[in-house]
């Protein structure tokens, strides 16, 4: 049994435009990073995962970040929105920490969204401190993939 070649080689009419809106169309950049000292980046993962295959650029900072490296990282990978998890309870200081740092490197265009075991009443005060979305634990992929997606934009070239 032979192989079969998935594209035939034949021309398709539409295929010079394929090409053409996917060179111009822009992925969204995603930065998914961990916060302070919580150890446990098990959901950064995953969400980093979904992300990075429902066709997003992902970049995943790693453990034991500082607000300071977090805000670096997403000014010099140039991302169009940070992704924080946290499972320590110091969401209410490390997320507008990070909107801070990121806010004195002239970036505060950055999209800023988190998730990770976060109370209810705090999610308003972390919505008005800049935190445009909470996710909080059980809350299904598609819907942090689809909020991505309708909500951060690239900048247009």
């Amino acid at each position: 049994m032979g192989l079969r070649r998935r594209n035939s080689g034949k021309f398709r009419p539409n295929q010079l435009l394929d090409s053409a809106s996917a060179m111009t169309e822009q992925k969204v950049r995603v930065l998914i990073a961990k916060p302070g000292l919580d150890g446990h980046d098990r959901g950064a993962k995953v969400v980093a995962r979904a992300l990075r295959d429902a066709g997003f650029e992902v970049i995943y900072t790693g453990l034991h970040q500082s607000p300071e490296m977090i805000a670096n990282a997403a000014v010099q990978e140039d991302v169009d929105c940070v992704g924080l998890s946290i499972m320590s309870g110091a969401h209410n200081t490390l997320f507008p920490a990070v909107i801070d740092e990121l806010k004195k490197r002239g970036a505060d265009n950055i999209v800023v969204f988190g998730g990770g075991i976060i109370p209810e009443d705090d999610i308003a005060k972390l919505e008005i401190a800049g935190v445009s979305r909470v996710f909080t634990p059980g809350t299904a992929l598609r819907t942090i993939i689809d909020w991505v997606r309708t909500s951060v934009r690239p900048p247009q070239a």
